[in-house]
C-alpha cells in the first residue's frame, strides 16, 4: 500500500507560499483598517486614500498641513505599521 497522504515537497512549498501570500494580503487588509485607531480620528477623517502595493504604503490626503506633518513622522508611521503586523509589511508610505 503506498502513501497517498505523504504531500511532495514541492506541493508542500506551493502551499505554504500561497498560505504566506494569503497572510500577508490579511496583514496589508488589518493594517489599512487600523489607520483611524493607530493615526487617530483627526488624520483619519482626512485621509481620502490608503492602501498597500508591492510594500509601499499610499496615502492620499486631502489636508496638505497633515500630509507635512506625515512626512515628518513618516519613519515613525512605517516602523509602527510593522510592529503591528507583526513583520516587515512596509518599507516606504508615498504620498498621493
Amino acid at each position: 500500500m503506498g502513501r497517498t497522504n505523504d504531500k511532495s515537497l514541492k506541493e508542500a512549498i506551493e502551499q505554504m507560499l500561497n498560505v504566506y501570500k494569503l497572510k500577508r494580503k490579511f496583514d496589508e487588509t488589518s493594517l489599512v483598517v487600523a489607520w483611524p485607531e493607530m493615526m487617530g480620528k483627526a488624520i483619519a477623517n482626512r485621509t481620502k486614500d490608503i492602501f498597500i502595493r508591492d510594500r509601499k504604503l499610499f496615502i492620499r490626503m486631502e489636508s496638505a498641513v497633515i500630509k507635512n506633518e506625515l512626512l515628518m513622522m513618516r519613519t515613525n508611521i512605517i516602523d509602527k505599521m510593522n510592529e503591528r503586523a507583526g513583520s516587515k509589511i512596509i518599507d516606504e508610505i508615498i504620498f498621493l
